[in-house]
């Protein structure tokens, strides 16, 4: 398998300021992703190319499936239910909301039904990682993060997988699934001698991860040993996210931004904001619904 194979596919026109946290529905069929900025949650079926969003009144920094007709948000500064029949938000918690430096960013599900996701801050070392379980406790796992951002698991359940996005890393760490614990945090993808920065990730079906890279028009492949195995190139200069969709999970839909991009950057990446789909020779792993 090489790069070659795979050539991005435009399939959503929507100039998105900040495309992120694509999220597959395996129940429905349908792919869920956010414009961050916009407050919009969007409903994307790849079968006939049905588009709707929902309004969701403030920024929301990552969904997750949490049954039929319903998704789990992260918004900034707390975690609200959406119900897509309807477009109704009902609140469930506040989290930092003393900080207004600080906001909710990533997260996504385990394969038990937690919800995991994090925050980050404009003002130095103050965003952290947390899991918020089926029976209403949350827990902080992590400190000091700059961004918390792409974070996944790999096939095994054994590794967590954690990226700082300023920092241009991303981490491993040992994860023990009954408890829902993360430790022995290690450097797993050093990428400070690149121009761009990792954003959203997934992990395939074999443990590899893919990470969108902000400024650098790339999705990376790296194996389950952190090393780089091929670069897909994208037209667009900020890929923020991806994820395996489609039912046999082998569609790989990725998210774009173009908040921040100058005049003439836009002309080079004339779809920035817009959704992408690549087919893919390996399958993604499930998307986990939460459980509560």
């Amino acid at each position: 398998m090489n790069a070659t194979q795979y050539s991005p596919k435009n399939i959503q026109q929507t100039r998105a300021r900040l495309g992120e946290g694509p999220c597959w529905h395996q129940d429905e069929q349908l792919l869920y992703w956010l414009d961050i900025y916009n407050h919009r949650v969007h409903q994307f079926n790849p079968a006939t190319a049905a588009h709707q969003f929902f309004d969701v009144g403030e920024v929301v920094g990552c969904i997750a499936p949490a049954g039929t007709n319903r998704l789990i948000m992260a918004q900034r500064n707390r975690l609200a239910f959406l119900d897509t029949s309807n477009g109704k938000v009902t609140p469930i918690l506040t989290i930092e909301d003393n900080q207004a430096d600080t906001r909710c960013n990533d997260g996504k599900c385990d394969a038990a039904g937690r919800f995991w996701f994090g925050s980050m801050s404009t003002n130095g070392p103050k965003g952290c990682l947390y899991r918020y379980d089926p029976n209403g406790s949350l827990h902080v796992l992590e400190t000091g993060l700059t961004i918390s951002n792409g974070l996944g698991w790999s096939p095994d359940n054994k590794t967590f997988y954690l990226t700082d996005s300023p920092l241009k890393t991303i981490y491993a760490f040992n994860f023990d699934f009954e408890s829902g614990s993360i430790s022995n945090r290690q450097v797993f993808i050093d990428l400070t001698a690149e121009s761009f920065y990792p954003d959203g990730l997934t992990v395939d079906s074999e443990g590899c991860i893919w990470s969108a890279m902000w400024d650098g028009w790339c999705i990376i492949r790296f194996d389950s040993s952190g090393q780089e195995m091929m670069r897909v190139k994208i037209p667009v200069q900020r890929p923020t996210s991806c994820t395996f969709g489609n039912a046999d999970l082998m569609t790989l839909f990725i998210t774009t931004a173009s908040v921040g991009l100058s005049e003439a950057e836009i002309q080079n990446s004339f779809y920035s904001g817009d959704l992408f789909s690549l087919p893919s020779t390996i399958s993604g792993l499930p998307t986990y619904h939460f459980t509560g």
